[in-house]
């Protein structure tokens, strides 16, 4: 029995869903200045001496330096400095601006700040008698250019003034989206960083997932002529890569009652339910013995909304009532190569083979990351809905807990949930590699030792019988039904914060 997802049980409910990038920071690396032997090589090729590097890089820093103040002086601003003692919030700063000069597109604003960068410094190699550049960590003058565009809306350039110009550009997928509706005069209300109301789901999600890489990556490189004139001198060009990625799904309701009146269930349940495992598997991913990185559940209010974090490395699915109108789940990713896809991979002997790969950080795993994203979204709405729509009637009720018959007339009793042997051979059966893999009368045998092949063979007949498992075609491995999941995460609600907790304190005489 499948599991009702949110979406159709509040369908009259909700405007509807949308999934969309939300914010995207790209980092911009200039080819081979990026990385110390590729600067050493173009030092040598240019002739320029290694310990004349600083001289160098000056040039470079003035050159910049000017074209922030011509491009500020051309469009009537005025370069604002951030000092650490009256450090605010840039985005509150440019908000206001906006709000005073209007959304048109052009130039908003432009900060400077003193910030940490990577540089190199001159090195003589007394061993091997070698002069080369070598990587250390500095600090230089930053510039902040917000800018509107037409076509993905509010965005900021970070440019650096010393070498080797790594360039950071932000951009947001709300807003792309807000520029498309309007220039298919699609209506739409729009507050932050979401969509309170859109006349055209159908058609905002088709604008939303047509992402037009090549127009993408001729525009950074515009931007980056326009506001780094650097690499006019050397002549070279950037290469763009994902620093940071959020995809969200966003389940718009039309009265804020609606949704609160289940969210805080749905907080209260997921923080004692959700376990490593169960990230892991949101995210497409086998949990294995010897992860070493951080996982957890963090909760946390802020005036957006209430936040649950669920973290595994450099990934963090989340969800919150944003505006207490908006249920969004939000999938952040730092590390690309996180995830896989079926990509073309070019060995070192020349040979190419396509398979399934870490991803790449270009700008042009985009759309494959999209979709992996779109999927984490997906498998943790179900695993929601499992939680918020039970559906469990009396229907549902005695078949779980009365004798039921396979076709051949056999009889297999029911399963009690207060039943600790039950309850935790559910628990069991929802760990997160049998989520993935399945399992098997082996694999049950191995965490359940003190039962025979044939009293396993005898349990799973007992649970495809009451529907909580189904088997794959021609193999004998199992994976749990919707009913069975469902199931699964009743027996674990039960012990762990009903059953446990109530029992847990002395009746006052």
């Amino acid at each position: 029995m499948a599991t009702t997802l949110i979406t159709e049980k509040y369908e009259d409910a909700i405007y509807g869903v949308l999934n969309c990038y939300d914010r995207i920071v790209l980092s911009g690396n200039l080819q081979p200045l990026c990385y110390a032997k590729g600067m050493t090589k173009y030092l040598y090729t240019q002739q320029i001496r290694i310990f004349d590097y600083t001289q160098f890089a000056e040039g470079l820093r003035d050159e910049i330096r000017a074209n922030a103040k011509a491009i500020a002086k051309e469009n009537g601003l005025k370069i604002e400095f951030i000092s650490k003692k009256d450090a605010f919030r840039k985005e509150k700063r440019v908000k206001e601006l906006i709000a005073e000069r209007g959304e048109e597109p052009g130039l908003v604003h432009i900060f400077s700040a003193m910030e940490q960068c990577q540089t190199y410094m001159p090195w003589h190699n007394k061993e091997t008698h070698k002069t080369y550049v070598r990587l250390t960590q500095g600090k230089c003058l930053h510039y902040y250019f917000y800018f509107i565009d037409p076509d993905l809306g509010l965005c900021y350039m970070r440019v650096p003034t010393w070498c080797p110009f790594r360039l950071q550009f932000y951009c947001n997928g709300h807003n792309a989206l807000a520029m498309q509706l309007q220039r298919e005069g699609i209506a739409y209300e729009q507050v932050d960083n979401a969509f309170l109301r859109i006349a055209d789901f159908d058609r905002a999600n088709e604008l939303a997932e047509a992402l037009d890489i090549e127009a993408l990556h001729q525009k950074l490189d515009e931007l980056a002529a326009q506001y780094c004139p650097v690499i006019k001198t050397p002549q070279l060009q950037y290469h763009w890569s994902i620093m940071q990625a959020e995809y969200a799904t966003d389940i718009v309701f039309k009265q804020q009652s609606v949704l609160q009146a289940f969210y805080p269930h749905l907080l209260e349940t997921l923080i004692q339910t959700v376990k490593p495992v169960d990230i892991a598997t949101f995210l497409g991913r086998k949990l294995h013995g010897n992860y070493q990185d951080e996982m957890g559940n963090r909760l946390n209010k802020r005036w957006l909304g209430t936040r649950l974090k669920h973290q595994m490395g450099p990934v963090s699915l989340k969800m919150y009532d944003k505006f207490s109108l908006i249920l969004r789940l939000e999938v952040t990713v730092n590390k690309v190569s996180f995830f896989q896809h079926y990509r073309k991979v070019q060995h070192r002997d020349g040979t190419t083979t396509t398979k399934y790969a870490p991803m790449k950080k270009t700008i042009y795993s985009l759309p494959a990351l999209a979709e992996n994203l779109k999927a984490a979204n997906k498998r943790y709405l179900k695993f929601l809905s499992a939680i918020e729509t039970p559906e469990v009637g009396v229907d549902k009720l005695h078949r779980l807990t009365e004798t039921q018959h396979d076709e051949k007339g056999r009889r297999y009793k029911g399963f009690n949930l207060l039943s600790e042997e039950d309850s935790l051979f559910f628990q069991l059966l929802n760990k997160g590699r049998f989520v993935i893999a399945g399992f098997s009368n082996k694999a049950l045998r191995l965490l359940l030792p003190d039962k025979s092949a044939g009293q396993i063979t005898r349990l799973l007949r007992r649970l495809r019988a009451h529907g909580l498992i189904k088997r794959v075609n021609k193999r004998y491995r199992y994976y749990l039904t919707d009913f069975g999941r469902q199931v699964s995460l009743t027996a674990l609600k039960l012990r762990h914060m009903v059953i446990i907790p109530t029992f847990a304190f002395e009746p006052v005489a």
